[in-house]
């Protein structure tokens, strides 16, 4: 019973903010809602949610989402974008409505939670009749499973993400500036790269800067397990500390002010447009910086490797096709989530977004042979003593530490109300209070 209990309270405490909202109401229609009620004659209409909605990538949906209807002509997608820094909340939102999407794109991250919350589908039947089942990676399939309490899988990867740094490679050759491998390399590019007319780096210091940040940590401190066997989390460890002092001693010296509030579309703004000679990002902002340089102004560096010269990315990096419990079709929602992840469909999007596909019949074509900075990414990937670190995606309020603690916390270091000390002692209590609780209400 006291078990029972914790978990009651985990999942209350995702109604903070109004998350969740009348709690009882929500199981009474999941036994009705995966019947398909397509309509007597057969015709169905599904809604798709994109988490990350923009110039860039809604064509892409719209042009797949004209060439699934096109194959699929009794059923019907209705595109919903989203701007990527509000997706989640929104999510959140519907899901405490009870008035959720048939289909979004989901970020792993948000699978444990959105589990719990008992939001999705179930997707491993569906996966094993499928022709996908030998096709998906398999690395992938599981990692979601195992970040979720029941084991499930309730999100197919289509694509594959890695941190890297983006560098303006005309200019580190116009000044002969080393290209960073380690570092003490990155350390000096920054400010060696930092002129009268231009900036050698940029920190994101706005919404979703946590992610990088973290990213940026375990790559210089080589942790693999983001906890100890004491349920201590290591991001206060003193290798840490010392990363982020250099680190933000940057700000305002070898990047621009404005940096404190920058989001992505200001931190890639600043790249594209001649502001900053280096920027970490993933290889996903790729089609982006296509667009704005030439193909040789620009190139993508691994993340620099650890003091004992191991690279280190984080597991689970992906974005995922996912079902949502309340659908009325959701064999239709199979047949497009089959459709986008199929090799054609995961190709086009991968090859014009900039990213690693997950179907292996993909992994052969040309453009990935031939595309720079998926070698790079492959560098890292395929490297045997590479270091794939785990962050504790299963936590229901890990999300939300990230965008309410850490990322409040990475602007009071930059102006000067909180020391780094103190920024990652209270990130490391908040995760560690976190997991104490899950541990309690899930583990026997």
């Amino acid at each position: 019973m006291s078990k029972k209990l914790l978990r009651v309270g985990l999942l209350l405490m995702l109604m903070l903010g109004g998350i969740l909202a009348a709690c009882g109401g929500g199981n009474d229609d999941t036994s009705t809602s995966n019947k398909d009620e397509s309509s007597g004659d057969g015709n169905a209409k599904i809604t798709f949610w994109d988490e990350n909605a923009g110039p860039q990538r809604t064509p892409i949906w719209e042009e797949l989402i004209e060439r699934f209807e096109e194959e699929n002509p009794n059923i019907k997608v209705e595109y919903v974008g989203l701007p990527k820094d509000s997706a989640k909340s929104k999510l959140d939102t519907s899901i405490a409505a009870d008035d959720m999407p048939d289909v979004a794109s989901v970020q792993t991250s948000w699978l444990p939670e959105f589990a719990i919350r008992e939001a999705l589908l179930p997707l491993d039947d569906y996966l094993a009749d499928s022709t996908l089942k030998d096709l998906i990676n398999t690395g992938a399939i599981e990692f979601n499973k195992d970040i979720v309490q029941d084991g499930g899988l309730y999100g197919i990867p289509y694509t594959q993400n890695l941190d890297i740094i983006w560098i303006r490679s005309d200019w580190f050759e116009e000044e002969g500036v080393k290209v960073p491998e380690t570092w003490d390399d990155f350390f000096a590019a920054a400010n060696d790269m930092t002129t009268d007319d231009r900036y050698g780096y940029t920190i994101r210091g706005g919404a979703g800067g946590s992610f990088q940040l973290q990213r940026l940590m375990f790559a210089y401190s080589g942790f693999e397990d983001y906890f100890d066997a004491d349920g201590n989390a290591v991001i206060n460890d003193p290798e840490n500390v010392e990363f982020l002092e250099t680190y933000f001693d940057l700000y305002k010296t070898a990047t621009p002010e404005s940096d404190i509030t920058n989001d992505y579309k200001e931190m890639i703004a600043g790249f594209d447009t001649g502001v900053v000679a280096m920027v970490h990002h993933n290889i996903g902002s790729f089609g982006e910086h296509n667009k704005a340089l030439e193909s040789d102004q620009f190139e993508a560096i691994p993340l620099p490797k650890t003091a004992d010269g191991k690279y280190v990315a984080e597991g689970g990096n992906t974005i995922n096709m996912s079902i949502f419990n309340s659908t009325k079709h959701p064999d239709a929602a199979w047949k497009f989530v089959e459709f986008i992840n199929s090799a054609e469909s995961q190709s086009y999007w991968n090859e014009q977004v900039g990213q690693i596909p997950t179907n292996s019949d993909v992994l052969e074509m040309d453009w990935i042979k031939e595309a720079p900075h998926i070698k790079t990414a492959f560098e890292v990937y395929d490297n045997p003593e590479t270091i794939l670190y785990k962050p504790p995606f299963y936590l229901p309020d890990y999300r939300s530490i990230l965008d309410n603690v850490v990322d409040s916390g990475t602007q009071a270091v930059l102006s000067g109300e909180m020391t780094v000390q103190e920024f990652l002692d209270s990130w490391a209590e908040e995760m560690e209070k976190s997991e104490a609780k899950y541990q309690e209400a899930f583990k026997d």
